[in-house]
């Protein structure tokens, strides 16, 4: 432990130029005094290292020194393709792996190069949750992160759409979608999608399974998404949407925006654009809030729904606006 702490104070140095005891302590989460100890260390080896006190000061090392310790450890190799994601870094128990190496690659990096690296991850942040979602990694994340490593199978109570079961699978990678984790693995049948959360327990089994040949995440995954979003859009709806409605379309499924876009617009600059929806029902829940002035003109049976779920609003908050205006006429008799 503290062979590492002493090398991560000096390709911190490195790496920063300068930074005082106390950034340093915290980083690190020890004391300060730890931090001078550590530093002493590092000068009694022959490291040239010096202090500046006041306003400005801290640690630094001379002019032109460079380490050549910039190895990285396995753990720390494993982390490199999360760099750019700290937040699924920490999720998945990678975080401090994945800063070690992150600072082990800059300090290996030319003076410039380095500075350029610093620049560019100062600026980009990716924050993968959605809006108003806690990113919050699933309990089991961790163990079926490992076992995907690992190559070895599980045995997990997955609670699916209509039941929860004990399930042998062997994990084959792991996906975050929109804020979510998904896995993907094996349970006999060839690759399936799972959601992490929906595993309530689970057991890594003594027993490594083999990788289907061919089998690469990054080329089946896209098009299991095409593939999954293609079979639940199979029906029609024909939407006329005024102008300037365009924009409230911002946050629906890609193939209803662009369906509408496409559209020519009419001598009145409404378009009218037929978009592909799951059913009468979802598309109900999503066109409501844009009526109106967006009109479904088919089919009848959307149309119908609509109204129902108008009405049902309207009966809903109706007898509230007449009691508020009869308590407002009694208020105004008694004054």
């Amino acid at each position: 432990m503290r062979a590492s702490r002493l090398l991560t104070i000096l390709m911190t140095l490195q790496v920063r130029g300068r930074a005082t005891a106390a950034r340093l302590a915290d980083a690190l989460e020890v004391s300060t005094r730890t931090i001078y100890r550590d530093v002493d260390e590092l000068s009694a080896a022959g490291i040239p290292i010096y202090a500046d006190r006041g306003p400005g000061g801290g640690f630094a090392l001379l002019d032109g020194y460079r380490t050549r310790i910039t190895g990285l450890s396995p753990v720390e190799a494993e982390a490199l393709f999360l760099l750019g994601l700290p937040g699924p870094a920490a999720d998945i128990g990678l975080a401090g792996p994945a800063a070690a190496a992150a600072l082990k690659m800059l300090a290996s990096l030319p003076p410039d190069a380095a500075q350029g690296a610093a620049r560019i991850a100062a600026r980009i942040h990716v924050d993968p949750a959605a809006w108003y979602r806690r990113n919050e990694a699933p309990r089991l994340l961790g163990p079926i992160c490992r076992a995907a490593w690992d190559d070895r199978a599980i045995a997990a109570d997955y609670e699916s759409w209509t039941a929860t079961g004990r399930r042998r699978l062997a994990p084959l990678g792991i996906v975050l979608k929109g804020g979510i984790w998904y896995f993907v693995a094996d349970a006999g049948k060839g690759p399936a999608i799972f959601r992490v959360d929906k595993i309530r327990e689970m057991e890594v089994l003594d027993e490594h399974f083999v990788r289907p040949e061919g089998f690469t995440l990054a080329s089946w995954w896209p098009e299991q998404v095409e593939t999954f979003e293609a079979s639940l859009q199979r029906e029609k709806a024909r939407l006329r949407v005024p102008v300037g409605s365009l924009s409230r379309f911002g946050d629906f499924p890609a193939a209803t925006r662009e369906a509408v876009e496409a559209a020519e617009p009419d001598a009145e600059g409404a378009r009218e654009a037929v978009v592909p929806i799951e059913s009468v029902e979802q598309a109900a829940r999503l066109l409501l809030p844009l009526s109106p002035p967006v009109e479904v003109l088919a089919p009848a049976a959307l149309r119908e729904r609509l109204a129902e779920m108008a009405a049902a609003t309207l009966a809903l908050y109706a007898p509230v606006s007449r009691r508020e205006s009869g308590d407002s006429g009694r208020n105004r008799r008694r004054a």
